[in-house]
């Protein structure tokens, strides 16, 4: 399916044309067929002799509707501009026009009619002309008459070849889907309505509706019931879990958690502007207060009075509701953006929204620094490359520079200092997860006990001769610890002690059971010559130590899976490699 919004000056057939083409009527008011004119939006289609199937959102062409208009042809990927030829390019044409070139719409056709009226030529000319301008140039045109049908054969031949123009959709990405129509049906609850242009929808899928969680109860498009509908579609939700007086147009349906609500954008402006204050954003279906503050010649922050679910890329345009005149088409360049709060922060900010046309996902980290996968994508940019931890993704320049702070914060404490521990690490950082402090150890640091701590450093000379008159005493007797009086005659307690254990000058088994580090080993190549099963005196005779030592020993020993127990107080010792 293909969808196409229409869009002219009020009272140039529009709605004719639609009917002409679908024999359907798209006005659905009764008020609006007796004004003969279309207040709000229209809904019609029709399959054309190619196959094609074409959904039509009739758009009012009035002045006092434009708020309507843009609701119907934001979401649409293509727009068909009709105009009378008896009465030719008129003020609402002009308007129309001018938001179809703001929100940067490529795909189109132009339809002059009422060719039994008036030599349609001159309307012709002058709808070429005004296209030349725009980002609608060069589209193809047709002349019809919706009383005589003249033309129309050569009208769905125009529409077929500007449906097989239109790009592909992406049906596998998150939902997003502009509601422009809120009712109820009897028996069946809530629905809305709007144009799928991205994603599938199925039946029993759950979706997100301005805060509200709600599950798809039905589906139907195009008059027919479906139990899934693809992008780009017309479609009809029945909706659970929400009632009518909740929703509006406006509001979207979205993927949960594959979206972002934001209520402050960066955008790049098509045009330049030397106003700030107030304005109306009209992207999608909605139309929003905003807050605007300009940054630089093209660039500027605007605060929306309400969140909506934005990506980079987002097409929209910004209106004068008091002049009730198009200020300027935009792009939505950042979704969250950093606050502005140093003297020059703005000027920095426009400079760097300056130096992209569109940010990728390598600018978004070099605007934030840190953000995970799911966020960049969220945000409209996939991350590339591999993520530093978990399904975080770092700037390169960011993350050097986290590494050097973190070194150096470390490095710096006393010689005693036990280190700090990760998630403090990650706290003094300002890091969002633990795991970010733990990758950025890299030597000399490294991680003991879940702290982070210069590796190697070297003992005061205090502590090193006191290690070394400990293990002259071991020397002979590796196993022979020492006591707590000798550890305290050494000065080896405390802090001290801590330091000599970080440093792996001694290591611990056991409370106050402080040996050299290579004494397990020992042990092991030791308590391999005994006969198996041995027990705890047999070991403690072997080792030449005391029970004091050898039971966290053996204990020790059983942990690393070197010796293993038989019953209570017998063990043997594994195959070694």
């Amino acid at each position: 399916m293909h969808v196409i919004a229409t869009a002219g000056h009020v009272d140039h057939g529009k709605s004719t044309l639609v009917r002409a083409l679908t024999g359907m009527e798209p006005d659905r008011w009764a008020e609006e067929r007796r004004r003969g004119m279309t207040i709000d939006l229209g809904f019609a289609w029709t399959t054309l002799r190619s196959g094609e199937r074409i959904a039509f959102v009739d758009v009012p062409g009035h002045e006092r509707f434009v708020t309507n208009m843009l609701a119907g042809v934001g979401p649409c990927p293509a727009v068909m501009i009709v105009v009378a030829a008896d009465e030719g390019w008129q003020a609402q044409s002009a308007e129309h026009l001018a938001a179809l070139d703001a929100l940067g719409v490529r795909h189109g056709l132009a339809v002059i009619t009422r060719a039994d009226l008036a030599d349609p030529e001159p309307a012709l000319r002058q709808a070429h002309g005004h296209l030349e301008k725009t980002s609608l140039a060069g589209i193809d045109s047709v002349v019809v008459s919706g009383r005589t049908r003249q033309g129309f054969a050569e009208l769905e031949a125009a529409l077929a070849r500007l449906a097989a123009a239109l790009p592909e959709t992406d049906t596998e990405g998150a939902v997003r889907l502009w509601i422009d129509r809120v009712f109820t049906v009897t028996g069946a609850g809530t629905v809305v309505t709007g144009t799928l242009t991205r994603g599938t929808l199925r039946v029993g899928d759950e979706l997100d509706a301005g805060g509200h969680q709600v599950r798809v109860r039905g589906l139907q498009t195009l008059g027919e019931k479906a139990e899934q509908v693809s992008a780009t579609a017309r479609v009809a939700i029945n909706l659970r879990g929400v009632d009518r007086d909740d929703l509006s147009r406006g509001m979207a349906l979205v993927t949960p958690g594959a979206w972002i609500p934001t209520q402050v954008i960066d955008v790049r402006l098509d045009s330049g502007m030397d106003q700030r204050g107030d304005a109306v954003l009209h992207i999608g279906s909605a139309a929003v207060p905003v807050r605007l503050r300009l940054l630089g010649a093209d660039t500027a922050r605007l605060t929306l009075g309400r969140s909506l679910p934005l990506r980079t890329g987002d097409r929209g345009l910004l209106r004068d509701s008091g002049r009730r005149e198009i200020v300027a088409g935009l792009r939505v360049l950042d979704i969250r953006p950093v606050e502005l709060r140093r003297r020059g922060a703005a000027a920095a900010r426009a400079a760097a929204l300056d130096e992209v046309d569109l940010p990728d996902s390598a600018t978004l980290l070099r605007w934030h620094g840190l953000l995970t996968g799911n966020e960049m994508t969220a945000m409209g940019c996939p991350p590339s490359g591999s993520p530093v931890a978990g399904d975080w993704y770092a700037d390169p320049g960011h993350w050097s520079s986290l590494g050097h702070r973190l070194a150096d914060q470390v490095s710096r404490r006393p010689p005693l200092d036990p280190g700090i521990t990760v998630g403090a690490a990650a706290q003094l950082l300002g890091l969002p997860d633990r795991r970010l402090a733990e990758a950025l150890v890299a030597p000399p640091l490294v991680v003991k006990a879940g702290r982070i701590l210069v590796a190697g450093r070297s003992l005061p000379p205090a502590i090193a001769r006191a290690v070394a008159e400990l293990a002259a005493g071991l020397a002979e007797h590796p196993f022979d610890a020492p006591t707590a009086e000798r550890l305290e005659e050494l000065g080896l307690t405390g802090k001290s002690l801590a330091a000599a254990l970080r440093s792996g000058a001694v290591t611990s088994i056991g409370k106050n059971v402080i040996l050299l580090p290579d004494a397990l080993d020992k042990a092991a190549d030791t308590l391999a010559r005994l006969p198996s099963p041995f027990t705890v005196s047999d070991a403690r005779v072997a080792l030449a130590t005391t029970r004091r030592v050898a039971l966290p020993l053996l204990e020790c020993l059983d942990a690393r899976g070197i010796t293993r127990r038989t019953d209570n107080d017998r063990r043997v010792c594994r195959p070694r490699d």
